[in-house]
């Protein structure tokens, strides 16, 4: 299972959200310094892949993606990113600056056939489908609009059309360290030839020794 540490970007900074909501966003410059510090010290610690989340983008009040470029540009490791990617032009523009993987939420959902156009271009593992979950129900467009799919429906739907990756996030778990949703993500886990990135509660060694154990290929780490 590969750890994947989260830089999640907001005014050009590294911050941390609980919840997902906005106005609990700490920064955590003074401890890791710009987000292409933070990048490059992961990458001297082992990590090997970021991922790389654009709040501004996702909350639609600007984008840091000159700040991705950066990281992109200086540090030699496959980054996935996520946040506000609402059309096939910005995925594009994303992949033209050095990013590997795309993370789609509400596109995914509300113009499915971009997946197919992102993949026949970027490759088959170029995009990460989010299924980013409250109450049993996907959420998209920055946590706070409530699609009418289940974790399962979604990923029934989307395996269909060919998607290898998924991110699941338990948004009620979301900066709380006090441990992943378990039960959704085993069941996920249950889906032939498919990878699961976990996301959200995770505090503990125990917690992702027990996401490794049901199976999940990936966990993003972030408080």
């Amino acid at each position: 299972m590969q750890l994947i540490p989260a830089i999640d970007l907001m005014g050009g900074k590294i911050v941390r959200l609980t919840r997902g909501k906005a106005e609990t966003a700490k920064s955590y410059e003074s401890q890791f310094g710009t987000p292409l510090e933070a990048a490059k010290r992961w990458r001297d610690e082992g990590a090997g892949k970021l991922h790389i989340i654009d709040l501004d983008a996702a909350f639609s009040i600007g984008n840091n993606r000159d700040v991705v470029s950066e990281v992109a540009k200086d540090v030699s490791l496959p980054i996935q990113v996520g946040g506000g990617i609402r059309s096939y032009e910005i995925a594009e523009q994303l992949f033209e600056a050095g990013v590997s993987q795309v993370i789609l939420g509400a596109l995914a959902f509300s113009d499915p056939s971009v997946i197919g156009e992102l993949q026949k271009k970027f490759g088959s593992d170029s995009v990460i489908v989010a299924l980013d979950n409250r109450d049993g129900l996907i959420m998209v467009e920055g946590w706070q609009t409530a699609t009418a799919m289940t974790v399962d429906d979604a990923l029934d739907k989307y395996t269909s059309l060919g998607v290898h990756t998924f991110l699941i996030t338990s948004i009620a778990q979301d900066g709380m360290l006090t441990g992943p949703d378990l039960q959704t993500l085993s069941g996920a886990t249950l889906y032939p030839n498919i990878k699961i990135i976990a996301a959200g509660g995770i505090g503990t060694i125990g917690d992702l020794a027990a996401l490794k154990d049901i199976g999940c290929d990936g966990a993003v780490i972030g408080k």
